[in-house]
């Protein structure tokens, strides 16, 4: 297995989240203990020389949410503390942080070939970067501790954070990206060594197997 060119990609740290006045503070993990790993995974890439792209949400003036200009559209203090004059900073406005960014020319001219997801939310961003990167060529990891969700209720039903959370985590894992916890990823990048992930033909028979077999037939 080749030696991995990472670069660590932090997705939306922005006030929006944090706030438990705003419709979309994160629930799952509690948002104080995934900004502490997110924080964490930022220090280990700056200690082990892995470029960090930081990106950052923002819709027109006035917008409901991620407002340019607004307070809960800024970077998280902490995430702008470490940010301030290093890595590369993008701005999006697509849950994608390929759609109409530049973050696949910058990705290809510096040679990196996997990203690493964390950041908000895995239920919309890190769920629509990590698909989009499959045509693109990159190798996907997500950090599972220094990412988040939401609850959610429509029409289609409801389901807690927690849910949401754990049930993407295992999907991504299952095809898209391999996901582990900061403290694997960390050692991963000491050694410099890839992580493995599963994919969708072993991730269903396991399931099959835990679940009591084809009972949908």
């Amino acid at each position: 297995m080749t030696q991995p060119r990472r670069a660590l990609v932090v997705v939306d740290a922005q006030n929006e989240y944090f706030d438990d006045n705003r419709p979309l503070a994160v629930q799952y993990p509690p948002r104080d203990e995934s900004r502490a790993k997110l924080l964490e995974a930022i220090d280990a890439a700056v200690r082990y020389e892995v470029p960090v792209v930081t990106v950052r949400h923002e819709l027109p003036e006035g917008a409901p949410v991620f407002a340019a200009g607004s307070e809960a559209a800024a970077l998280h203090p902490d995430v702008a503390a470490r940010d301030r004059g290093k890595g590369t900073e993008i701005v999006k406005s697509f849950s994608s942080v390929f759609a109409g960014t530049g973050l696949t020319e910058w990705l290809q001219a510096n040679e990196i070939d996997t990203i690493t997801l964390v950041g908000y939310m895995t239920n919309n961003c890190v769920l629509a970067s990590a698909a989009a990167a499959e045509p693109l060529g990159f190798t996907v990891e997500v950090l599972k501790d220094a990412t988040g969700a939401v609850h959610l209720s429509n029409e289609a039903g409801s389901v807690s954070a927690r849910q949401v959370h754990d049930t993407l985590m295992v999907l991504l894992h299952s095809n898209f990206a391999a996901v582990t916890t900061t403290g694997d990823w960390t050692a991963a990048v000491s050694g410099a060594h890839a992580l493995p992930k599963s994919d969708l033909g072993s991730s269903a028979v396991q399931g099959v197997a835990d679940h009591g077999g084809h009972r949908g037939r």
